[in-house]
């Protein structure tokens, strides 16, 4: 679970109501009900009408992303591709069947499967590329659901302003009118700011990074399964995929590979 996201919003609330607000009084001066059916109201019925109603369907599952971490250990995906490798070298392809239970990652065990059945290269390459694509087209609306809303806020937040301009400007010889006019005004894009600035785009940027993570392990995921499938050299195949890790993990791995190696 990543709390970072929620931890950053209450502690960006505490320092708006302690050093923006000045004191909890003025709360209320910052709490308008017109302000807010247009800036957010209207935000979310934009996005109503923008997408479909299937795609409502998939916002819980994809928001959970932003704090439910799906762990990517890529270097594990590297070892256990080289261990393939090495079994396959040993005892044949068809023996990787009585290991596809240890697979958890369901991308890998269809092209580990494939690999098995004997499933040409190009065909493999072709299914897992296209269930990529897929998997980075789904994770594109989504970013793009959330970017959207983020640039729906200040809009109508805009909008918001020269509504309140125009009540005030046409109330001038009313002064009593001409506070709340104001107030619709300012605050609107007040309620535009927070909802782009501080909820949208910590989310889409997250979003972005945890699709980054999956994208990555996929391809190095590919390119193991690849290798195993035209019977590469175990070492080989180490030095191809080790090369998608940094560094220091880069070292570990191979350390650990030659004491494994060593020991048989």
């Amino acid at each position: 679970m990543d709390l970072s996201g929620i931890i950053g919003l209450v502690i960006s609330v505490l320092l708006l109501l302690i050093f923006g607000f000045g004191s909890t009084d003025n709360i209320p001066m910052f709490m308008d009900p017109p302000s807010a059916a247009i800036t957010l109201g209207m935000s979310f019925m934009a996005m109503v009408c923008a997408y479909p109603p299937s795609f409502w369907k998939t916002i819980p599952g994809f928001l959970k992303m932003y704090i439910f971490v799906q762990k990517h250990d890529v270097a594990g995906t590297v070892s256990q591709l080289i261990s393939f490798a090495e079994q396959a070298r040993r005892e044949g392809i068809l023996a990787l069947e009585n290991s596809l239970e240890k697979v958890q990652d369901p991308f890998l065990k269809k092209g580990i499967q494939l690999a098995v059945d004997g499933t040409e290269r190009a065909v493999i390459e072709s299914i897992l590329e296209t269930e990529k694509d897929n998997v980075e087209e789904r994770h594109k609306a989504n970013i793009g659901f959330i970017e959207g809303l983020g640039a729906m806020g200040p809009a109508f937040g805009m909008i918001g302003t020269l509504v309140g301009l125009v009540l005030m400007l046409k109330q001038m010889s009313d002064p009593a009118a001409i506070g709340p006019a104001m107030a619709i005004a300012l605050i609107t894009t007040f309620y535009g700011s927070l909802l782009a600035n501080l909820i949208c785009w910590p989310i889409a940027t997250k979003l972005k990074i945890r699709h980054e993570e999956e994208m990555a392990e996929k391809t190095v995921m590919l390119a193991g399964i690849l290798a195993v499938q035209a019977g590469e050299n175990p070492r080989v195949v180490q030095w191809k995929l080790s090369a998608y890790l940094d560094p220091q993990t880069r070292v570990e791995l191979e350390a650990a590979k030659e004491k494994e190696r060593q020991a048989r």
